[in-house]
């Protein structure tokens, strides 16, 4: 039977709830929208008891769907104010699919704050008091738990970021080798876990059934995912021999690489951090690449980079952390960005969210671009909780709030990820419409994506709306993005959800729940007081010329208008 369960932090009680028939087919974002929008006054304090935590696998969780183990998690956004959707690979979408749970719902908060970690099995739910864990990084949090519960458990746990309620906090999912690598990291998310009093939830699946879908025709179903994993094999070998750092080469060319707090689209030092550098390094260190992030995925983008003694220091290197924590800083060191990555899983600490914070620390002259050393003494500020790292650890917009820094790169209080909006306008667009802030898996609009030129001002618009309607599509179902939020995909899905159902689910009711999500989440965010028709991209976009490019954000306000409109 497939279920949500409901654990209230402040009673320490549970409630299991049947699934209502109106969410029978929604997973992912797409249900923790819903929840949040049905359950949550937008006007609540997101580290209030009233806001709630959702944590809810994909609707296509533990089916042969191709890297469709993606687990999405939502709440009110302490780093937005408003709605938000984080999500990650991992074991834990396909464990909670095995366990027939639909979305666990975290609600109320201790009093006194307290540190608890809550397991879920089969057959129970149970609390365990946490204050030996109370500081730890995930690392450290993760090897504890697995000890006591055994290494096949799947978990999700906070750091110091999350425990100290810091808007840059992430949700840290362990991967297929225990690793807590894989995160949640935007809009603050674990800074409500924290405030729940929840240091970690362990999933063992052990024992349990498979699946959240029914599937009425299973061998067309089947048939049609093997086709698209084999496909996705063929059509994504960059990605497996590179990652996803073989995005560094063409942003670099097109002018759109951050560099140093956005002051140039292309960074000299970019041949050293980038695809191939990463590939030739982690291999010759004995370090693995084509690393899947999750069960089920083909695609297998992540890497496991060693240091130069050959030891495992992160776990997947990837190209929005280069870029934010490389190129932004002026960093051109792969040994550095590693470990500031690794530095930000193990604290709990968005890679992106800091980066920008750390290059506004740059900008005031607190450290200079292009230092390493500092960039890390500035992360573990944070994870310190000094006053310098609890202003950083806030994000980028609060870092520039408190040094008076004006030239922050950030929409809804949210740090910009790796593409400058002056070079890449359709992700610019997204920046400045999407209802989850300065967020590029919104929707993406990379070089050549959808035939619209990225330097030009025309079709940006339309091209970054139907993007985002894709893209949310991909979240609802637990996809990766990279299996690609595009037509032809669109299709697959329409092929996988009418064999689940039994039933034709044509691509226009497959397009119409992407659409749904956006108006929900743009609906909850206007009830909150956030109005994306004014909070969008800093003014310096539009008014500064981009080097070496002399490109501007110069997509007409009217245009976005007709994104928020549509």
């Amino acid at each position: 039977m497939v279920r949500i369960l409901r654990i209230d932090m402040t009673l320490k009680t549970i409630r299991w709830e049947a699934v209502p028939d109106r969410h029978a087919l929604l997973g992912g974002r797409g249900l923790t929208a819903q929840l949040i929008a049905d359950e949550v006054d937008p006007g609540v304090d997101p580290l209030g008891a009233k806001n709630k935590l959702v944590i809810a696998p994909g609707l296509l969780a533990g089916t042969l769907a191709p890297c469709s183990s993606r687990l999405s998690v939502g709440a009110k956004s302490p780093l937005t104010g408003g709605i938000k959707e984080s999500n990650a690979g991992g074991v834990v979408a396909k464990k909670l699919a095995n366990l027939g749970i639909k979305a666990i719902v975290l609600e109320g908060a201790p009093d006194p704050p307290g540190c608890s970690v809550v397991k879920v099995t089969s057959s129970a739910v149970e609390f365990f008091p946490a204050q030996d864990l109370a500081g730890l990084g995930n690392y450290d949090t993760a090897a504890r738990l697995q000890r006591m519960h055994g290494a096949q458990v799947g978990i999700l746990s906070i750091g110091p970021g999350g425990e100290r309620k810091m808007g840059a906090a992430s949700i840290a999912v362990t991967d297929l080798d225990g690793r807590p690598c894989r995160h949640c990291g935007r809009g603050g998310l674990g800074a409500v876990l924290g405030a729940k009093g929840i240091k970690a939830l362990v999933i063992d699946d052990q024992g349990a059934g498979e699946g959240l879908l029914p599937i009425a025709d299973r061998e067309r179903f089947n048939k049609v995912a093997r086709a698209w994993a084999k496909s996705l094999v063929t059509a994504k070998e960059v990605l497996t021999r590179f990652g996803t750092a073989s995005l560094v080469n063409p942003i670099n060319a097109v002018g759109g690489l951050p560099t140093r707090n956005y002051r140039a689209g292309c960074f000299e030092g970019a041949e050293k951090i980038n695809g191939a550098t990463l590939a030739e390094a982690t291999k010759s260190r004995g370090g693995k690449t084509g690393h899947a992030c999750s069960p089920g995925c083909v695609i297998r983008c992540s890497n496991v980079y060693p240091d130069s003694q050959g030891k495992d220091l992160t776990a997947g290197l990837e190209f929005e952390t280069i870029a934010l924590m490389g190129s932004n800083l002026g960093i051109d060191s792969l040994d550095v960005i590693a470990a500031l990555d690794r530095r930000c899983d193990d604290y709990g600490l968005d890679t992106m969210e800091m980066g920008q914070a750390i290059a506004v620390a740059m900008e005031e002259g607190l450290a200079s671009f292009g230092d390493g050393k500092a960039a890390l003494q500035l992360l573990d500020e944070a994870a310190k909780g000094t006053a310098l790292g609890l202003i950083l650890g806030q994000g980028a917009t609060v870092t520039g709030q408190s040094f008076g820094v004006r030239r922050v790169a950030a929409v809804k209080g949210q740090g910009l990820s790796g593409y400058d909006p002056r070079a890449l306008k359709g992700t610019g667009v997204t920046y400045a419409t999407s209802p989850m802030g300065a967020d590029h898996t919104a929707g993406n609009l990379l070089p050549g994506r959808a035939g619209v030129d990225c330097h030009s001002r025309e079709g940006q618009a339309r091209a970054s709306r139907d993007l985002q309607i894709m893209s949310a599509v991909l979240d609802h179902m637990g996809l990766c993005l990279f299996v690609g939020p595009l037509p032809p995909e669109m299709e697959l899905i329409s092929q996988l959800l009418g064999s689940a159902i039994g039933r034709p689910f044509p691509v226009e009711e497959v397009l119409a729940i992407g659409k749904a999500i956006l108006k929900t989440e743009l609906a909850f965010n206007r009830a909150a007081g956030i109005d994306s028709s004014a909070d969008r991209l800093p003014a310096f976009f539009r008014e500064e010329p981009l080097p070496p490019t002399g490109l501007t954000f110069d997509v007409p306000d009217g245009d976005l208008d007709q994104v928020l409109n549509a």
